[in-house]
């Protein structure tokens, strides 16, 4: 959505396919309506007797140019749909790895990855990470994975104290020492190694407050947890899926993100952007670096290591002005422009 908010509508529009039972596209299809997009709504992959005809029907009825699928090593199944519909340009673009504890979700993305390359014309992914595990080395190696960085507005980030003043305000947490999570409720995040860490400085520094943003598979659990500790006594909250974290991101003094696995990371670079430090896992893609802010901590460190990370006094963060840039949609939108119309008229 960043970069189809910027792109040149003029010369390249988008339709976007979703699943039925995904949600993530619900509050922007006004946004996409209003920006000349239409969203297509299809089966689940999981019904691939549906999901399959119902996208070559789109394909084929619409005449697309190109294809381009974010869903990793799923895309196989669009991809084939495109091919069969006769669209010349089919792009597989990766956006995320796989880590041991997910058994029964990398079994079937170890099942499809070899397949990733079959009906894909080329190959893109979100960091040299996520491209080296969906297309292997050699290809990454080969330039044959174009990478495009999931960039961002970089304006809605920046500092702004006024902005802080009344989000401090409108939840209560001015002379508190906050510490934020952004990330959807899943195994992936580790929330609770999050909690694990903020409860630890809580014991020590009672003004403590850690806010959790998002959404997912795993949010009642972490409810239930939050809710049945008695020492809590509101210093976790729990904000659900939210459309300002922008101005969420202006109230912290530190973000924790402690992923099991990351394709990238755009929450570490949205936070840094806001000059807050950052303590990432080694997990986390060494390219969300872009200041000298966030710091790498393995997570068999363990609990007391991250803690003390995370207490040191705050220092001014120095923001590294070309990596910057390599994330400022206004400069990255033009690279997809320059992608979708070379390899267009390339076809022809």
């Amino acid at each position: 959505m960043n970069y189809y908010r910027h792109i040149d509508r003029s010369k390249i529009q988008f339709d976007f396919i979703v699943d039925a039972d995904s949600t993530h596209t619900q509050f922007l299809q006004d946004q996409i309506k209003n920006l000349g997009g239409r969203i297509y709504i299809v089966p689940p992959y999981q019904k691939l007797g549906q999901y399959i005809p119902a996208l070559v029907t789109i394909f084929r009825k619409n005449r697309y140019q190109i294809v381009h699928s974010h869903i990793n090593s799923l895309s196989v199944f669009p991809l084939y749909a495109a091919k069969k519909a006769g669209v010349p340009i089919r792009i597989a673009h990766s956006h995320s790895t796989a880590a041991p504890g997910e058994w029964k979700k990398n079994i079937f993305k170890y099942m499809l990855r070899p397949f990733s390359k079959i009906y894909a014309t080329h190959y893109a992914a979100c960091s040299k990470l996520a491209g080296e595990w969906l297309f292997g080395k050699r290809a990454m190696r080969n330039g044959q994975v174009t990478i495009f960085n999931n960039a961002i507005d970089l304006d809605k980030y920046r500092f702004n104290k006024q902005v802080r003043d009344e989000v401090r305000d409108e939840l209560g947490l001015q002379n508190k020492f906050v510490i934020g999570h952004v990330g959807n409720f899943r195994y992936q995040k580790n929330q609770d190694f999050v909690i694990d860490i903020f409860q630890s400085i809580h014991a020590q520094n009672p003004e403590s407050v850690l806010l959790m943003i998002g959404d997912g598979e795993d949010f009642e659990r972490i409810r239930a947890r939050v809710e049945s500790m008695p020492e809590n006594a509101g210093g976790v909250r729990l904000l659900g899926s939210r459309r300002d974290c922008e101005r969420l991101y202006q109230a912290m003094d530190l973000l924790l993100f402690p992923s099991r696995y990351e394709g990238l990371g755009i929450v570490a670079i949205e936070a840094q952007i806001r000059g807050l430090r950052v303590l990432a896992s080694t997990n986390v893609p060494v390219e969300t670096q872009i200041s000298d802010g966030i710091e790498f901590l393995d997570l068999a460190a363990g609990l007391q290591t991250w803690k003390e990370a995370a207490l040191q006094s705050v220092r001014e963060i120095n923001l590294q002005n070309e990596r910057m840039a390599a994330y400022d949609v206004c400069v990255q939108v033009k690279n997809l422009e320059n992608f979708y119309e070379k390899n267009k008229n390339a076809k022809r």
